[in-house]
């Protein structure tokens, strides 16, 4: 597997399928890795793009770091592997904690390289609930998480993928072959990494990195999503971008790559071939 090193020495690792067209930088959730997106990225490969999917600093294969765990270190670490693939006219989609990744990217290094952008059930504009941002989630909800994650954690990521994550406790249905992925995933990623990007993708405000948002911008979040609920996150999150396009998935999810591959799919092909 290939990798770039970041400003600070760490090693982060990445893949990338080439299907010879535009480029397409797909980034994961928490505590999972860039194989998250194995299935988006074969399907854009096949339509002729190129997809790139890195795993964040602490996550997968990536270096351990003991600092830089946050958002600013994740989006110049994202910035390194842009620069290094030497990526331009590229189209950014960010799942969850990784939908924090990229536009905290733009936030930092602007959009010279990137043509669009997606957001996917992501993490922004700010989950945790404060005094100017009352519609968002108590704190209590993340040192719960937070508490699993010290204790358990091999438990607290069977609990998640049993639940709330794929919504498996609402109907049912998802695999148990998915459910052990995000398991295994999950395990690979670092102890501290996981707990510190706890408060990254809860804590971080997003919103003035929205505000600055000067691409096109797809918005897509279930109606269903008990993990970033779709008030607080993509209904918000568009009305914060200029011109953003939302795109409302009745009765989903979280886990959208999984639980609805093939309209996300067809979503993301449309909207990169605009």
């Amino acid at each position: 597997m290939p990798y770039v090193t970041a400003d600070d020495g760490a090693e982060i690792a990445y893949r990338d399928w080439d299907g010879g067209g535009s480029p397409v930088l797909l980034s994961h959730g928490w505590p999972l890795n860039g194989d998250a997106w194995e299935a988006t990225a074969r399907v854009l490969a096949e339509h002729g793009h190129r997809a790139v999917a890195h795993d964040r600093r602490g996550h997968g294969r990536s270096s351990r770091t003991w600092h830089g765990n946050e958002m600013d270190t994740y989006a110049d670490d994202l910035a390194c592997l842009v620069e290094a693939l030497d990526l331009t006219e590229l189209t950014l989609v960010g799942h969850s904690t990784g939908g924090g990744e990229v536009v905290r990217y733009l936030g930092r290094h602007g959009s010279d390289r990137v043509a669009r952008l997606v957001l996917v059930a992501a993490v922004p504009p700010l989950m945790v609930r404060t005094d100017d941002n009352p519609e968002g989630l108590p704190l209590e909800t993340f040192d719960e998480i937070r508490a699993g994650e010290a204790a358990d954690r091999a438990q607290l990521y069977r609990d998640l993928a049993d639940g709330p994550f794929f919504g498996h406790n609402r109907t049912g249905g998802v695999s148990q072959g998915l459910r052990d992925a995000f398991w295994l995933q999950s395990m690979a990623c670092g102890h501290r990494a996981a707990y510190e990007c706890i408060a990254a993708f809860s804590a971080t405000d997003f919103r003035p990195d929205l505000a600055a948002v000067d691409v096109p911008t797809l918005v897509i979040h279930g109606d269903d999503d008990q993990i970033v609920p779709f008030e607080v996150g993509g209904r918000r999150s568009a009305a914060l971008v200029e011109g953003a396009r939302l795109e409302v998935y009745e009765g989903s999810g979280h886990a959208l790559p999984d639980t609805d591959r093939d309209r996300l799919h067809a979503d993301l092909l449309a909207f990169i071939g605009s």
